[in-house]
């Protein structure tokens, strides 16, 4: 029988159709390079109930100041592009060094231009929140930045009132590379990054697949760990109501998130 032939037919009857196809969505503006966010938040955010759905805007390495402010002109249209015309519950933009660099506010409102009231989060403000829940006040950072990049990273959070002990960097300028970072690695340097006397140890970069061993970074120095992508899925997860306590991955993900 020829396809031409089939009789095709239409229902009695138009489908019913839910408000949602999940009842949360998470946006997430994430780099042209990036090899680590959208496997994190699968892992770790999305769920039967929370749907996350992202887009990407342009990069160009090496990572340095004026390469990641380049990226600002790119948000707007990047947000609008997370299901068109339809509400997202949060928008997350996944780029620590950027939003030191762009701003936590800038980034909120370029957001907010395509997603108007939507919450926005920031790997800097979201680690900033992580950290106060974990009751850190002395902190140590570990980056995979070159020292250029990661000085307006540490007047960040020292502007925000944290003791810096130690911040150690690792001297690389290609994103690509920090995704490659092995988490054998990871934990090696992050046990040297931590400073005795430090109450947490930030860890920071979207791009390094440190939320995979931050459980493990913290059985070495018995301290929590908070890492970029940890943070933003903690933050994600508690703006979408998700309360749920999961130590298996790290004390950050036991907390709640603080109101107002």
């Amino acid at each position: 029988m020829r396809t031409t032939d089939i009789r095709i037919e239409i229902a009695s009857r138009a489908p019913g159709l839910d408000d949602r196809p999940l009842a949360k969505r998470v946006g997430l503006i994430i780099l042209a390079t990036d090899h680590t966010t959208e496997v994190d938040f699968q892992r770790m955010v999305a769920s039967e109930r929370i749907g996350v759905y992202g887009t990407r805007i342009p990069y160009a390495n090496p990572v340095t100041p004026e390469n990641l402010m380049k990226m600002q002109p790119s948000l707007t249209a990047g947000a609008a592009l997370i299901l068109p015309g339809e509400p997202l519950d949060v928008v997350m933009y996944s780029c620590t060094s950027a939003s030191v660099v762009i701003g936590d506010a800038q980034i909120e409102a370029a957001v907010r231009a395509a997603k108007p009231g939507v919450p926005v989060v920031t790997p800097t403000a979201a680690a900033v929140q992580g950290l106060k829940a974990v009751g850190a006040k002395r902190i140590s950072v570990l980056t995979p930045y070159t020292v250029e990049t990661s000085r307006p990273m540490a007047t960040y959070f020292a502007d925000l009132g944290f003791e810096i002990d130690r911040f150690t960097s690792l001297g690389l300028t290609d994103d690509r590379e920090m995704a490659r970072i092995s988490h054998d690695e990871i934990a090696a340097f992050a046990a040297e990054a931590m400073a005795p006397e430090s109450d947490a140890l930030f860890i920071s970069c979207t791009a390094v697949r440190a939320a995979e061993v931050v459980s493990r970074i913290e059985k070495t120095f018995g301290k929590p760990a908070v890492s970029s992508n940890l943070a933003t899925a903690w933050a994600c997860l508690r703006i979408c109501g998700d309360t749920t306590s999961r130590p298996e991955l790290g004390t950050l993900m036991t907390k709640p998130y603080p109101e107002g």
